[in-house]
């Protein structure tokens, strides 16, 4: 069909050519009028075939020479120059036919790999979009369709064999027969043989190590099947990607489990093993020299297993606080409350250790009424203090500052410590991370502050203090008016 339209196409170029040779003839040379006949061929090659053009430079030659070289109306000419005229018109003709028929050919060529590429990086750009198996195999299902104008079904392996089950239409669109060539196809990572089975072309999703899927392509007529099989690789490559990143996060989780596993152990067990040998050794003590010990030493002792049941005391509680509020187990009571009793209590129960410290507390006096949870703020505040007594030298100032910033609270406690290793600023609020110049306990304690502050929907940041020491700033949304 498209042959004979082209012949039609070609005929008529080369007739209305000839019409206007005859009708010029009178007043134009036969070398002038060559040059009709040969762009009559340049526009044959430039919309027809290579065929056509050849028998279209044949047949302009023949036209000339029978209608406008003399003697008019015959093959028969008078002057043999003519013929080396016809020899070199016609070499001229079949070159610039056969060579625009080939660049034609090409620019065709060059816009179906155009096309080919475009679509190809559209189904790249949109699968790394994914980041589910069965969401990419669908998506590149979808996309395969559109490119091939032909449906196209994925099927996804099911306990290492290929499922009808997982595929990403919604009806079994090949016969259930075709299981056994799919899953041949998905063992052998080859396509099916002569690539149809009711219609249908198999093709692996082959993966560089392993194939991860069949894709069925429903065919009408011969379809483009080098861009099916380039479809079905980069759909591969997709999925292969999304297992591998799946693969490398659940790696990372269990390196992530692992070292809070052994940080957890290591803490733990150091921790519980000091006072527990404190204890047992101030306990063991008394009862087997209670008559021989003076009543200081008698005091010293019981004191001495009571700071240490309490040292037990908090580390349980912190695992259980971090515990409750990774969970989500904890329901904060809100309701407002003047900040200075949450900074009084925690005073008060530091008492002991805060003797030999000077403290300064500065509050702003326009300062608002604080509005969260009264019992996790107060363990929020205690735990930076006693962070700052264990790290900080036993008579260096400590401070507790608090004012309003826009619609924020800001709550500082500052210290003259030895600071914080560079690197470390954001580290210290990892669970059981334990910086450098701080061996000591199990790293829960910051981490829960930390908790309790984004609970709240704040934020809590260590910053370096100038002179030297650690400055722990604490923001919290102002969300109410107080009553």
């Amino acid at each position: 069909m498209v042959r004979g339209r082209e012949a039609v196409l070609a005929f008529g170029i080369v007739a209305v050519t000839t019409v206007a040779g005859v009708l010029l003839r009178g007043h134009m040379a036969a070398a002038n009028l060559a040059m009709l006949f040969l762009l009559a061929v340049v526009a044959v090659a430039i919309t027809c075939g290579r065929k056509v053009s050849v028998l279209a430079a044949f047949a302009s030659v023949a036209a000339f020479d029978f209608f406008c070289v003399p003697p008019y109306n015959t093959l028969v000419v008078d002057d043999y120059e003519y013929v080396v005229m016809f020899a070199g018109m016609l070499a001229v003709a079949l070159i610039i036919g056969t060579q625009t028929s080939k660049l034609r050919e090409f620019a065709r060529q060059a816009a179906v790999r155009e096309a080919r590429t475009g679509a190809l990086y559209g189904l790249s750009r949109s699968l790394a979009q994914e980041t589910r198996v069965f969401d990419a195999a669908s998506r590149g299902a979808e996309l395969a369709t559109e490119i091939l104008h032909a449906q196209v079904v994925i099927f996804l392996p099911q306990d290492g064999r290929i499922s009808f089950e997982r595929r990403t239409s919604d009806h079994l669109p090949v016969p259930s027969s075709d299981i056994e060539r799919a899953q041949q196809v998905f063992e052998s990572g080859r396509a099916s043989s002569a690539g149809r089975t009711a219609g249908a072309r198999y093709l692996p999703l082959q993966g560089t190590r392993q194939t991860l899927g069949v894709l069925a392509v429903l065919e009408s007529g011969e379809g483009d099947l080098p861009l099916a099989d380039l479809i079905a690789t980069q759909i591969a490559l997709a999925l292969e990607r999304i297992l591998s990143q799946s693969a490398a996060e659940e790696t990372r989780f269990k390196i992530r489990t692992e070292q809070m596993r052994s940080s957890l152990l290591s803490a733990v067990s150091h921790d519980l093993r000091t006072p527990l040998a404190a204890i047992t050794g101030s306990a063991s003590t008394l009862r087997t020299q209670d008559n021989r010990l003076d009543p200081a030493t008698r005091a010293e002792l019981i004191e001495n297993i009571s700071e240490e049941a309490e040292r037990m005391e908090r580390l349980v509680s912190n695992l259980l606080d971090m515990t409750r509020l990774e969970s989500g187990g904890v329901t904060l009571q809100r309701e407002f409350f003047p900040l200075e009793e949450i900074v009084g209590t925690a005073l008060q129960r530091l008492d002991r250790q805060l003797a030999r410290r000077k403290v300064s507390v500065d509050l702003a006096e326009d300062l608002p009424m604080a509005h969260g949870d009264e019992v996790l703020l107060g363990q929020l505040l205690w735990n930076l203090l006693e962070n700052a007594i264990k790290y900080t030298p036993a008579d260096s100032p400590l401070e507790i500052a608090a004012r309003r910033q826009e619609n924020f609270l800001v709550l500082e406690v500052r210290d003259r410590g030895p600071g914080i290793t560079a690197g470390e600023e954001e580290r210290i609020f990892e669970k059981f991370f334990r910086g450098e110049r701080n061996s000591r306990g199990a790293g829960l304690g910051l981490p829960i502050c930390r908790a309790i502050a984004e609970a709240h929907g704040g934020s809590i940041r260590a910053l370096p203090r100038d002179g030297g020491g650690v400055v722990f700033r604490i923001q919290l949304p102002i969300e109410a008016v107080a009553p």
